[in-house]
């Protein structure tokens, strides 16, 4: 009975940690001290849930005594009358009937708000006074629920090391004393960039992990899916929004085929597309016409997502319309110029017209400082060089790869492409 009890805390904290901390952070503005209310709420349902019962609302029940517990936080400190008196209220004449209304206007901030205060929450999080990393970290510690240990897993870091980055992470927000607001105009702008910086980094760990044995962690593509789809409710008007999510959509419906039976990478070229998930295409597709309607169609985000787009509508892979993937690419490189973009626009090219019209474009990125230990530059050019028979330089390339990759199961991949070079 404890057992299922326990399951059911931990499926309902999984879903309503991130509400409860931002509730509560928008009234004590701290979001360590938020985050320690709220796991002190989850505490009280551990030791009453199993003997009471799960309530018929747990979500409202873990919000009503992670508030409590910050009214008592906030009585003691005396910071409550502090607040009190910044709106003009006389604490000492009203005290007894204050504290209830000022009780009744939180829940019915938390009814209008949530989503405010999620959003909030979220620019907290990803605030530029953090390095990428902490704001990583922090992102999926608050809002994706995860654990220090799973975002230790995740990251191939040590969990005293995740641990001692979000303890700072919180610190720093508070000694710089950030805001516990959505910023406005320009700054919105600005700010919301770094927001889905942090999301698609979360996205692309998952979908393509940078170290380790593992081709893909599936865990942390959903949580970047969950992330970014509360973004598109929360921000329904902003375009780029819903151009990351129709990218990380149309991206993710690709997962089950991108492992053969024995878990080795399979590349998109060769994928079996039935494997492809059509209900997630069909939902990247909506967010793309989303963005769209809402005039974005030119974001970084929109661009690439239409550049999926092109690969999820095709049936299969020599249906692919490569001159408008080369022609996409193109205008994103002059949205947002990146050696890694023009690499991509590469293949593209080579696709739509010959590999030695790639090989051009890659030949040329060679001496980009930014790319020297980028294992995909001599991947892609081993690949072209293949196509054009110069087999003995192509295998060097491969083994170039090879050397660079920190993944093993993109190691492996580059060694046996280079393999069958020498059997050719």
């Amino acid at each position: 009975m404890h057992s299922a009890t326990h399951q059911a805390i931990s499926a309902v904290w999984r879903i309503e940690s991130a509400k409860i901390v931002a509730g509560v952070a928008r009234m004590v503005r701290d979001i360590g001290l938020a985050e320690e209310l709220a796991q002190d709420a989850l505490v009280s349902a551990l030791e009453h849930w199993p003997l009471d019962g799960v309530p018929d609302n747990p979500g409202a029940w873990l919000m009503a005594t992670a508030k409590n517990r910050a009214l008592d936080r906030l009585r003691r400190d005396k910071l409550l009358q502090e607040k009190l008196e910044q709106i003009g209220l006389d604490l000492e004449a009203q005290e007894a009937l204050i504290v209830p209304d000022f009780v009744d206007a939180l829940d019915a901030a938390r009814e209008d708000k949530i989503g405010d205060d999620l959003l909030r929450l979220i620019f907290t999080a990803c605030h530029p006074v953090l390095s990428a990393e902490a704001r990583v970290a922090l992102t999926l510690k608050l809002l994706a629920g995860l654990t220090t240990h799973e975002i230790a897993r995740a990251f191939l870091s040590s969990e005293p090391t995740i641990a001692q980055r979000i303890v700072r992470a919180k610190r720093t927000l508070n000694e710089a004393r950030v805001p516990f607001e959505v910023p406005h105009g320009e700054l919105l702008t600005e700010r919301l960039s770094a927001v889905l910086e942090v999301v698609y980094l979360i996205f692309n760990e998952g979908y393509t992990a940078t170290a380790g044995d593992d081709w893909m962690r599936p865990s942390l593509i959903d949580e970047a899916l969950r992330l970014g789809r509360m973004l598109a409710e929360l921000a329904p008007k902003e375009s780029e929004v819903h151009g990351l999510v129709g990218l990380m959509e149309l991206q993710a419906s690709r997962a089950k085929a991108r492992l053969d039976a024995a878990g080795r990478p399979v590349l998109l070229l060769d994928q079996d597309r039935s494997r492809w998930d059509h209900l997630l295409i069909r939902r990247g597709l909506l967010a793309l016409q989303r963005a769209e309607a809402l005039d974005g169609a030119f974001g970084p985000y929109a661009l690439q997502a239409a550049i999926a787009a092109c690969h999820a509508r095709a049936q299969a892979a020599g249906e692919t319309d490569w001159a408008r993937i080369a022609a996409l690419y193109a205008t994103l490189g002059q949205v947002s110029p990146s050696p890694v973009i023009e690499l991509n626009r590469a293949v593209a090219v080579s696709m739509a017209m010959g590999p030695a019209a790639g090989l051009e474009i890659v030949d040329a990125l060679a001496k980009d400082r930014a790319l020297r230990d980028y294992q995909w530059l001599p991947s892609v050019r081993g690949d072209l060089l293949a196509k054009l028979g110069r087999n003995a330089e192509a295998r060097q390339e491969f083994e170039r790869a090879a050397g660079l990759a920190k993944n093993t199961q993109e190691r492996d991949l580059l060694l046996e492409r280079a393999a069958r070079l020498y059997q050719s």
